[in-house]
């Protein structure tokens, strides 16, 4: 008994330490919020009306927060808590509005949700050209859209899209992908035909040839669509994200069937704005070349020369000639730094076409 009295003794003075800590918390998020609308108010009377939004100041915070940190929490949660007092932060200022593929429940939410947190106005698009025309038009002031996955490589829909948008990128969001077969059916031998988008029928490939051979597969716009349809036909099931389930009332029949284990999507955010640097960057090009031979090495010697990493190239056809094509390269470092901006004023003499599609501060978490 004496033993009992002692532990509740301790526990009690525990928590009641916590109480005072969360009470500390709670008065300076506010403390926070205050300012921020301070930040907002000298902004206007700046005569700036545009959204408050800086990716590369909410990099450099975010860098400075897992420098800092000391644990117990791990430098990643602790980025992601400060992320959602970023976000109701600037939502005290003035919500964002953000456009992303859809429909809910879409891994493009969840990369949405990671990149600006809970304290947005959310869109869900049903196409990447939606996400596009949404903030050309200033229904949103940003999207978001995938643009790589490491397994099947680049989405064209996504890098055809700047052929003709004079839209920026000005973000980027890793995420891990675990894809999840969902149906209204108990048992996965009565599944007649599997939807879902293509990259994730192609990541699912190996699996779905052992585990539902004979089923149609059917292409759709997200997984959350294919989800969508699910819910509403029999002897079908949709490969979406475990929280399609929930929204579409629909059963888990297998959990990671993906068949590479550290299956990865990046997701870029798209907008109006030049981001300036944070410290560490990436740059994205769109460039063309005359079709002769040796072009393709001559665009790329610039960087060579000036000591540029070069993360990414992909070729996309032009539409403009037959045989034509465009190149979308990815680099270290911002368009401001003095070896990048001396790379791509050779580039752009060299090239018959080289545009900058953005400078953006590198995935954080």
């Amino acid at each position: 008994m004496a033993t009992n009295m002692h532990e509740q003794q301790a526990l009690q003075g525990i928590r009641q330490k916590i109480d005072e800590t969360d009470l500390q918390i709670q008065t300076l998020l506010n403390k926070r919020v205050a300012m921020a609308q301070e930040v907002a108010q000298v902004k206007v009377a700046n005569g700036e009306q545009a959204d408050f939004y800086r990716p590369d100041r909410e990099a450099m915070v975010l860098r400075q927060v897992m420098d800092r940190n000391q644990g117990p929490l791990s430098d990643e949660e602790m980025a992601r808590l400060f992320r959602e007092v970023m976000s109701a932060c600037l939502a005290a200022e003035k919500p964002l509005q953000v456009a992303y593929l859809g429909p809910e429940g879409s891994y493009t939410q969840a990369a949405t949700l990671k990149q600006f947190g809970g304290s947005i106005e959310l869109q869900a698009m049903a196409t990447i050209a939606d996400v596009f025309h949404a903030v050309e038009t200033g229904v949103t002031n940003y999207g978001v859209v995938p643009v790589e996955n490491s397994t099947e490589g680049m989405v064209s829909h996504t890098l055809d899209r700047f052929l003709s948008s004079s839209l920026n990128i000005n973000g980027e969001v890793s995420m891990r992908i675990h894809h999840y077969l969902l149906s209204n059916e108990t048992d996965i031998t009565s599944i007649n035909t599997i939807y879902a988008h293509p990259q994730a029928l192609a990541q699912c490939r190996q699996w779905l040839i052992k585990n539902s051979p004979n089923a149609e597969l059917v292409s759709t716009s997200s997984n959350s669509e294919a989800a969508k349809i699910v819910m509403n036909t029999a002897n079908s099931a949709a490969i979406a994200a475990n929280q399609a389930a929930d929204i579409y009332n629909l059963v888990v029949l297998a959990s990671n069937i993906e068949d590479e284990a550290d299956n990865t999507t990046r997701f870029i955010v798209i907008g109006t704005q030049a981001v300036a640097p944070s410290g560490t960057d990436k740059t994205a090009l769109l460039v063309s070349t005359k079709n002769k031979p040796g072009a393709l090495q001559t665009l790329l010697k610039p960087l060579s020369d000036k000591g540029i990493s070069m993360t990414r190239i992909e070729s996309r056809p032009s539409r403009k000639g037959i045989w034509e094509y465009v190149f979308f390269i990815d680099i270290e470092g911002h368009r401001q730094d003095e070896s990048v901006a001396e790379a791509l004023q050779i580039l752009e003499q060299e090239s018959s076409m080289c545009r900058v599609l953005g400078s953006y501060p590198k995935a954080v978490i």
